[in-house]
């Protein structure tokens, strides 16, 4: 794909409606990244992530973010363009001599100028780094937009540094998971390329739209046209669906976690914390114009469906476990909770399947090594006296027997 297109298509449709930075703008986010960190520290053992704070505008974040939009965005440019010198009709090929090379540079052309466009109107509403819940800025840098979270904080009523301080603590919550969860970041772009795996184009679409060119011509106008139409719009497969389920899951789990420690934190010190709190909640769960634009372009919708989910489980977590168990989730993958556990989240804080299946190893790496070769579990002839039988998959708190989950979650 064309990303210097796509950087300037961007900053293009954002130049009217920027601003500079004031000074003062750059001392209050500072100000309040600071505060942030300060009242996270009580509420969770990952250490602060932040190594600076900075005010930006939306031009800078799209020239900060363009690196991580690339590596996000690539896999499904990859595939949508290749898709297309695969259906020229067999005429065509033989006729279009030079118009072939052509065909994937015109394409990775109207590609970035859409996907420059998306993250351009994108850049008018995101409030932060790490606001749609990836590591979009570069590493231990926190960052608001001034102009983005006075937009945010319009018509609620509430003072502005209240607004910027719950912000900010979000914002600073989510460099202590991607600072101190070095395995985060590469959980979540592996589901974004496995979803690009999994995609497929209307391949009749874009047959129609080379037939209608003359290959003699060598229109490059005509044939950018022609791909300009709506022919990048991914149709869904079944691998498609479950890998952005799979997103879909770990976006929630992070975000919710954000949520959770980001108001516990707040409490106390913000009045308005819960509102603020269902404010953002609501604003994720209905995504903005850019947002939806963003997800018809490029097929990726980056809005966490299971947040109230995930933040009731995590909060559970704390309840049961405390502080240091709920974030010693984060210390492997494998130890997270899936879509299913979403659905049951006290009975995944109770006893986790993980734990679970974790503990019924090493008991039987005990047993094999006392040279027991007798049955682990059913009439207990090779169990230890008292110990009790195992109980079936069935039976195990956090299993994979789930309630419905809330409608309205």
């Amino acid at each position: 794909m064309n990303w210097d297109l796509a950087r300037s298509t961007a900053v293009e449709a954002i130049t009217r409606e920027d601003r500079l930075v004031t000074v003062a703008e750059v001392a209050q986010v500072g100000e309040a990244v600071r505060l942030a960190d300060l009242w996270l520290d009580p509420v969770t053992t990952l250490p602060s992530g932040v190594s600076g704070a900075e005010a930006w505008s939306r031009q800078r974040w799209v020239e900060a973010t363009t690196p991580v939009w690339a590596q996000l965005c690539d896999p499904v440019a990859t595939r949508v363009v290749a898709a297309m010198g695969g259906v020229l009709p067999d005429e065509m090929r033989a006729m279009a001599g030079p118009l072939l090379g052509m065909l994937g540079q015109i394409g990775g052309l109207v590609f970035g100028a859409q996907v420059g466009s998306a993250i351009g109107n994108l850049a008018t509403e995101v409030v932060g780094s790490t606001d749609i819940g990836l590591p979009l800025g570069p590493s231990g840098r926190a960052a608001l937009l001034p102009v983005n979270v006075a937009g945010f904080g319009a018509g609620l009523g509430l003072p502005p540094e209240e607004v910027r301080l719950y912000l900010a603590l979000r914002e600073a919550a989510y460099h202590r998971l991607f600072t101190h969860v070095p395995w985060l970041r590469s959980h979540l772009f592996e589901a974004v390329a496995a979803y690009a795996r999994g995609i497929s184009v209307d391949s009749d679409a874009i047959s129609r739209a080379l037939g209608s060119i003359d290959p003699t011509a060598m229109d490059p106008e005509a044939l950018q046209r022609a791909l300009g139409e709506g022919l990048f719009q991914p149709q869904e497969s079944p691998a498609q669906r479950a890998a952005l389920a799979r997103l879909e899951t770990a976006l929630a789990l992070t975000e919710g976690w954000v949520d959770e420690v980001a108001t516990a934190a707040a409490t106390g010190h913000l009045p308005a914390a819960v509102a603020l709190r269902e404010t953002v909640r609501r604003r994720r769960a209905e995504g903005g114009p850019a947002e939806q634009a963003f997800a018809t372009f490029v097929g990726l919708e980056l809005r966490p469906r299971r947040l109230r989910d995930a933040a009731n489980l995590w909060a559970a977590l704390a309840a049961t476990r405390g502080t240091d168990g709920r974030d010693a989730v984060w210390s492997h993958p494998d130890l997270l909770p899936s879509a299913a556990d979403l659905d049951d989240p006290l009975g995944f804080a109770a006893g986790t399947e993980h734990t679970d299946a974790a503990t019924d190893f090493d008991a039987e790496l005990r047993r094999l090594a006392a040279g027991d070769s007798g049955p682990a579990t059913g009439d207990g002839s090779s169990a230890k006296p008292g110990s009790g039988s195992s109980e079936g998959p069935d039976d195990q708190a956090g299993g994979t027997a789930a309630t419905d989950p809330d409608p309205a979650g």
